[in-house]
Order: structure tokens, then sequence, then C-alpha cells
């Protein structure tokens, strides 16, 4: 299956209602967007998934409060060798697919997601699912670029810098 060609204007910001001691948590607004990938995924999932919902948050919470980013939480890697993408899972149904990213044990950028039926395989059979993962993917490989290029960096549990990318969103296949 061919991969989503993305370059979005985006911008990564603190989720401060979620943040805690043990984790920051942060998502994107997409450029034009009033609200983040994961408050739309709230937001549509919140009436047929509601526990769900409510789970994958309290597993937010959690890391952020009491344990940090813990590999417990999440069932694998849904990106590229070093994007640090991955599925957070609302249990026990387990419906329900969060894409985000981990960074260095404390720190999570949540996107957006939505309901995986059982019998399907693999995400890509779902647009809807194949395109989230390819947002938090061009997240990933563009802030992975700007912390190349030291226009980003790591103040503890912070990520201090510019996080507007409006004209160096990068392409799946750029490189």
């Amino acid at each position: 299956m061919p991969e989503f060609k993305l370059k979005v204007k985006f911008r990564i910001q603190k989720l401060n209602h979620l943040c805690g001691k043990r984790a920051t948590v942060y998502s994107v607004t997409l450029k034009d967007d009033e609200i983040t990938l994961f408050e739309r995924f709230f937001i549509e999932n919140k009436a047929e998934y509601s526990k769900e919902v409510v789970d994958l948050t309290s597993q937010i919470l959690t890391m952020a409060n009491k344990v940090g980013v813990q590999e417990h939480f999440f069932r694998r890697p849904e990106g590229k060798f070093g994007q640090d993408v991955w599925d957070l899972r609302d249990y026990p149904k387990r419906r329900l697919r969060l894409y985000c990213m981990k960074l260095s044990g404390v720190a999570i950028i949540l996107g957006g997601g939505g309901p995986k039926p059982k019998g399907i395989a693999a995400f890509q059979e779902i647009p809807k699912l194949e395109y989230e993962n390819s947002l938090i993917r061009m997240v990933s490989d563009a802030l992975t670029q700007r912390i190349r290029d030291k226009e980003i960096r790591w103040d503890g549990d912070e990520i201090i810098g510019n996080l507007l990318f409006e004209d160096d969103a990068i392409d799946e296949e750029d490189e």
C-alpha cells in the first residue's frame, strides 16, 4: 500500500491540564485548526467509545502524575525506525488506537487515532487510521530535523524552541 505524502503546517503545544510531575504532555494543532489532534480524537470518539476514551485519558494522567512514560502503556512501534511513534491502546477491549510519540521517557506528544475493528490486521486497511498515523510520523520527522538543526532542545522535561512548523514540515519520503 502506498504511503501518504504529507506536508502540513502545524504547531506542537503543551497540554497543561494533562501534565504532571512525571511527564509532560503535548499535542499537535494543524494549521487553521482551533483544537489539537488529541482534542479532536476525544470529541470524535467520546460518544461511541466513552469508556475507552476515559481509560486512555486515565493512562495519560497516570504517566504524567505517577510513573512516567513507560513501555507497558504502548503496544508496539507504529512508525519507521527512529520515529518513536507508538500506539497507546485502551484496555481491556483494545478497540481504539491513539497515535503518539514517546520522548526520552519524560514526555509524550499525542496525535489522533480512532477505532480499529476486530478482524482488521493492520491500521493501513483503515484510511482514517492510516491518515492519523501518517500525521504523527510527519510530526516526528519534522521535530527530529529541528533537533538536529539545534532549533529545538530539551530542558528537563520541556521542549524548548520554535514549535511552529510552517515551511519545513517534511514528506515521509524526503529523507
